[in-house]
C-alpha cells in the first residue's frame, strides 16, 4: 500500500485542467459501441475505471483504436464475451453493461474486486428483471457481483427508482433500446442526464417530462465524434481546496457544466465560497473565502453525492455546523464514505459525527483549521484525494494511506497537486 504526506498550509494558485468527465467517458464508450459506423472520442477519462468499461467493450466485440492525439475511435459491434469481464472498482461500469447486453443474445459475465462485490446489485435486477432479463448474483440475495446476465427478449416497462441513481436508470434505459415498446423510469429527485442526453444525440427517440425519461427502441447512431470536457467532481477537489486555503486564487478549466452535475457550486456558494463560473468556456475561478455551515438536503444529496467527502472537508473548517441529509447512498459507494469522513475528520481535530440519517460536522473556522494525522483511503479514490486537500489546505501534516487509490478515476492528481500547491511528494 503506497502512503503520501502533505503539508499545510499551502496557497492554491494557478490553472488546471481536470480529466475528461468520468460519466460521460463511460456513456461515451458504450454508446459508440452500439453504433454501426466508427466514433471517436476525445477528452476521455484516464482513470481505471473508465479504462475497464473499454477493454470490456472490447472483450463484447467492440473495436477501439488509439491515437496519437489521446483520441480513441469506437468501432461498435457486440458479439459477446466468452470470459468474465473485470470491472475492477467502477460501479458504473458493471451496472450500465447489465443493462446495455441484457437484450443481447448471449450471456455475459460481470464481476469486479472487493469493493464492488460488497455493493448492492439488487437495485438493478429488480427493474432487468421486470423487463424480462435474467441476471443472477452472488449470495443468499442473489443481488452482489459477479453478475450472469443471460440476454432475453425484453419488453419495455415503467418504473419509479425507489432511490435516485443515474446508474440504475441509465441501465434502465440501455435495456430500452432492446425492449419491445417504449421504456419509463420515473425519478424521486433529479440525477445526471447524460444517458438520455447522449442517446438523443446519437437518434434515439426519447422524451423526458418532469420526473420522469423514455426511450424508444431503434438504431443507435452516434455522432463521428464525441467531445468530453473535463469532470466538474474532480473539479471539486481544486475549487474546494482554493477557497480554504488562504491567499489562494486557481482556475479550472473547460469543466463540464450541465444538468443536475453543479449541486457542490451551489454548496459552496451558500457556504459564502468566492466562485466565479464562466458558461461559455466552462472556466471555474475559486478564491480564498470565509466560509460558513450549512444544510444539504435530501432532495439536494443526489446532485452532490460524489462531492460530500471533499465538500466535509470544507465544512470543517467552517464558522458554524453544517448537516448532510439522507445519507443512505453515502454507506453504498466503494466504502462506506459516511462512516470514512468521519473516521478522516475526527482523526484531524474536527468535530464529526453521524446522527441517525444525517452526517453532522462543526467547523472550527480557518483559524482553527484542521490538524495533522493518518487518513486511511479504504480503497476509495475520492477519500484519498479529499485527505491530500485537507493536508494542503490545513494547518498540520496528513498521510494518506492507499493513496494509490486516486487512479480509480484522477491518475495524475499527485502531478495536479504539485501544480496547484506546489507540493512535492
Amino acid at each position: 500500500m503506497s502512503a503520501i504526506t502533505v503539508s499545510g498550509p499551502r496557497r492554491f494558485s494557478g490553472r488546471l485542467r481536470v480529466p475528461g468527465d468520468k460519466s460521460i467517458s463511460h456513456r461515451a464508450l458504450m454508446i459508440a459501441a452500439l453504433g454501426r459506423q466508427p466514433c471517436t472520442i476525445g477528452g476521455l477519462s484516464d482513470g481505471d475505471d473508465v479504462t475497464r468499461t473499454r477493454s470490456a467493450l472490447e472483450a463484447l466485440g467492440a473495436r477501439v483504436e488509439d491515437h496519437a492525439s489521446g483520441d480513441v475511435t469506437v468501432t461498435g459491434g457486440l458479439d459477446g464475451a466468452p470470459n468474465p469481464i473485470d470491472l475492477g472498482n467502477s460501479g458504473t461500469g458493471i451496472r450500465l453493461l447489465a443493462g446495455l447486453v441484457a437484450g443481447y443474445d448471449f450471456t455475459t459475465t460481470l464481476d469486479g474486486d472487493a469493493s464492488i462485490r460488497r455493493r448492492p446489485m439488487g437495485r438493478i435486477i429488480e427493474p432487468l428483471s421486470a423487463m424480462g432479463a435474467s441476471v443472477r448474483g452472488r449470495g443468499a440475495s442473489g443481488a452482489l457481483a459477479p453478475l450472469t446476465v443471460e440476454g432475453r427478449p425484453l419488453r419495455g416497462i415503467e418504473y419509479a427508482l425507489p432511490v435516485a441513481s443515474a446508474q440504475v436508470k441509465s441501465a434502465v434505459l440501455l435495456a430500452g433500446l432492446r425492449a419491445t415498446g417504449s421504456t419509463t423510469v420515473h425519478e424521486p429527485a433529479p440525477t445526471r442526464a447524460h444517458t438520455e442526453e447522449m442517446l438523443a444525440a446519437a437518434g434515439v427517440r426519447v422524451e423526458r417530462e418532469g420526473g420522469s425519461v423514455t426511450v424508444w427502441p431503434g438504431e443507435v447512431a452516434p455522432p463521428n465524434s464525441i467531445g468530453i470536457p473535463g469532470d466538474p467532481s474532480q473539479a471539486a477537489f481544486w475549487l474546494a481546496g482554493a477557497c480554504m486555503a488562504p491567499a489562494s486564487h486557481l482556475v479550472v478549466e473547460n469543466v463540464y457544466l450541465g444538468p443536475a452535475r453543479g449541486g457542490f457550486l451551489e454548496v459552496l456558494a451558500r457556504m459564502g465560497a468566492d466562485i466565479t463560473v464562466d458558461s461559455d468556456t466552462g472556466n471555474i475561478e475559486a478564491r480564498s473565502s470565509e466560509l460558513e455551515g450549512t444544510r444539504v438536503t435530501a432532495e439536494e444529496l443526489p446532485g452532490c453525492i460524489d462531492e460530500v467527502p471533499v465538500l466535509a472537508v470544507a465544512a470543517a473548517v467552517a464558522d458554524g455546523v453544517t448537516v448532510f441529509e439522507a445519507i443512505g447512498e453515502l454507506r453504498v459507494k466503494e466504502s462506506d464514505r459516511a462512516a470514512a469522513i468521519v473516521e478522516m475528520l475526527t482523526g484531524l481535530g474536527a468535530h464529526c459525527r453521524i446522527d441517525g440519517q444525517t452526517l453532522v460536522i462543526a467547523g472550527g473556522g480557518r483559524a482553527q483549521g484542521l490538524g495533522g494525522g493518518t487518513v486511511h483511503a479504504r480503497g476509495d479514490h475520492r477519500m484519498a484525494m479529499s485527505a491530500a486537500i485537507a493536508g494542503a489546505a490545513g494547518c498540520g501534516s496528513v498521510t494518506i494511506e492507499g493513496f494509490e487509490a486516486t487512479a480509480t478515476s484522477y491518475p495524475g492528481f499527485a502531478r495536479d497537486l504539485s501544480r496547484a500547491t506546489g507540493w512535492a511528494p
